[in-house]
């Protein structure tokens, strides 16, 4: 005699969504995670987004090899009794299946190599420079140089949280601590904790922190209701000061990308620091930043007076500021929305919040590869070097759905983010009273 089984309804699972009581449905069964939420490798933060509703198509993107074998642990015993899968899901599932039947989560190609190799070389010639050459044009250039060296340390920090990089997880494991917390003075902590929420509430104004600039920068008027960041946990306020700078982000968006690593760092030590939060292995991490902290400063010390220091600094940040904007240009210009991610159209959110950008495969080096943003989005896991083969699968599969493929060149891309900004700041002007009486202030803040 067949066994019985027992079945929740959608809107039952819906009430399983809080800390203790995490219920998450995977191909229509249920599974109760709220004891792994602490140990999640991902962060707690992807699970409580997607608690209480089905998180296949989420779970498919992020774990697409052996994961699965260890689910069965974590089964109530339950089934999702309106269970359904979309004809989208359906076949973004099937494009998964196939890319792990090719091996192409696997093949990784030589780029970290080669990468962590011009890495070496970018570092000594800086070193070298500011040691052994008396000039302030060879020195102006060395710190640009080091610019370009946090980029591609960048690069590979992104793609080592992602996925295995190295031939093993202690390599793997060095390798981000290296090209992060030591050479960039970057969390690996802080960024993988930022940017799985990111991929997971994709565009969410409240629930996504790469749209969350508050009071710099608002992407949307949407933002003018002081929303409240659930990945911070805090009010993003609307007040004067916000208003004023929001009013003038579109001149403002490419000097703040230039010092814009000012608050990764100090976003590494606020979470290092913070009692209120499990790191894995935070001492190995604080450990990183302190050698940072001492052989960057211990550099800049190495200069002859305090305005090569001050110009060696700015070049550095101002050449890394490219990879800020960057960052920027694959979401600022599409689609947003309020309220927390959702798995039933988790495939159309990716498509609907992401912007690829156009450019030749020599250029690919510039973009670390993660120019094909949509590609990333949808596989997360899938190694940068692949994300062009298989572009034309997902423009086939967009347009056969009538899903949108965004892409521009990087300069569209550029205008596009601008336009963006410039929108939402008149927006923003016109919640300014009184009207001011200078009427160079009126000029440039009525017409931009």
């Amino acid at each position: 005699m067949a066994e019985s089984k027992s079945y929740v309804t959608s809107d039952e699972l819906k009430k399983h969504n809080k800390p203790g009581d995490l219920w998450i449905s995977i191909q229509g069964k249920i599974y109760d995670v709220s004891d792994w939420v602490k140990d999640h490798p991902g962060g707690a933060f992807p699970l409580l987004n997607l608690s209480g509703q089905d998180a296949t198509d989420a779970f498919v993107a992020f774990h697409p090899g052996t994961a699965w074998k260890f689910l069965d642990k974590f089964f109530n015993g339950f089934y999702l009794k309106d269970h359904s899968v979309s004809e989208v899901s359906k076949d973004y599932r099937k494009l998964v299946y196939e890319f792990n039947k090719m091996g192409l989560f696997e093949q990784k190609g030589h780029g970290v190599l080669l990468r962590m190799c011009f890495m070496a070389v970018l570092f000594c010639l800086s070193v070298y420079g500011v040691l052994c050459c008396e000039r302030v044009l060879v020195h102006l250039i060395c710190g640009g140089l080091m610019g370009f060296l946090w980029i591609q340390s960048g690069w590979i920090g992104h793609d080592s949280g992602h996925y295995q990089v190295m031939t093993t997880r202690g390599i793997n494991r060095f390798a981000q601590i290296l090209s992060g917390n030591c050479l960039a003075g970057i969390s690996i902590s802080w960024w993988k904790w930022n940017h799985n929420a990111h991929h997971i509430a994709c565009n969410s104004l409240e629930f996504d922190p790469d749209l969350q600039h508050m009071p710099f920068f608002a992407v949307s008027p949407k933002l003018f209701n002081s929303l409240t960041s659930y990945f911070y946990e805090r009010k993003m306020a609307f007040d004067s000061v916000a208003r004023f700078l929001v009013s003038n982000q579109h001149w403002t968006f490419y000097p703040v990308m230039c010092f814009a690593r000012i608050n990764l760092f100090a976003q590494s030590f606020i979470l290092l620091l913070s009692s209120k939060r499990s790191v894995p292995r935070r001492g190995q991490e604080l450990l990183g930043l302190l050698v940072f902290w001492i052989w960057y400063p211990l550099l800049v010390s190495c200069l002859p007076n305090w305005g090569e220091r001050l110009m060696f600094v700015v070049a550095s940040f101002t050449v890394t500021g490219i990879q800020h904007v960057q960052f920027c240009l694959n979401h600022f210009s599409t689609s947003v929305y309020v309220g927390p991610p959702t798995g039933h159209d988790w495939f159309e959110k990716q498509t609907s919040g992401t912007l690829d950008i156009l450019c030749p495969s020599w250029m690919d080096w510039f973009h670390g590869g993660l120019q094909f943003q949509t590609e990333h989005h949808l596989f997360p896991r899938l190694p940068t070097c692949q994300l062009r083969k298989i572009s034309p699968f997902v423009k086939e599969l967009c347009k056969k759905h009538g899903l949108p493929y965004n892409a521009a060149s990087f300069w569209e891309a550029n205008v596009m983010t601008c336009k963006t900004l410039r929108n939402a700041a008149l927006q923003a002007r016109d919640f300014t009273k009184p009207v001011p009486k200078n009427l160079v202030w009126e000029a440039v803040n009525t017409h931009g």
